[in-house]
């Protein structure tokens, strides 16, 4: 799971509704893949922040703090609930990604993985 810093949390645009979305990420200059991604408060922790905390689909080797992470929302699976226990949080999390696989495997999501978007020139990189 990757987080965004909350400079980034407070730029995004403020009508987005909270909940679980679906998509594509990539660190760095390197693959794209998969992801889920949580906007909101998370309310079995109580946050009192709200975060968007990004789950690639992918088994790195390594961790990859300060670099960059750029992801492309391209759908809404639910919106944020509170959950009675952590492996009733667990199964919902295991349910969205496999979601998101479905979705992501569909032509109009699949193509959206190639864009140009993920593969910017460093020097046109502006902001994290």
């Amino acid at each position: 799971t990757a987080n965004f810093s909350e400079q980034v949390v407070e730029s995004f645009p403020s009508d987005i509704p909270t909940g679980i979305y679906y998509g594509w990420a990539c660190v760095g200059n390197g693959d794209v893949h998969k992801m889920v991604v949580s906007i909101g408060w998370n309310p079995f922790y109580k946050n009192i922040k709200k975060s968007v905390e990004t789950h690639i689909i992918h088994t790195f080797k390594e961790d990859f703090y300060g670099e960059i992470l750029s992801i492309v929302i391209t759908g809404y699976i639910r919106p944020e609930k509170n959950f009675d226990s952590v492996d009733a949080l667990i199964l919902a999390i295991q349910e969205d990604i496999e979601e998101a696989k479905r979705q992501l495997d569909l032509p109009e999501h699949l193509k959206l993985k190639e864009d140009n978007f993920f593969h910017l020139p460093e020097s046109k990189i502006v902001n994290n």
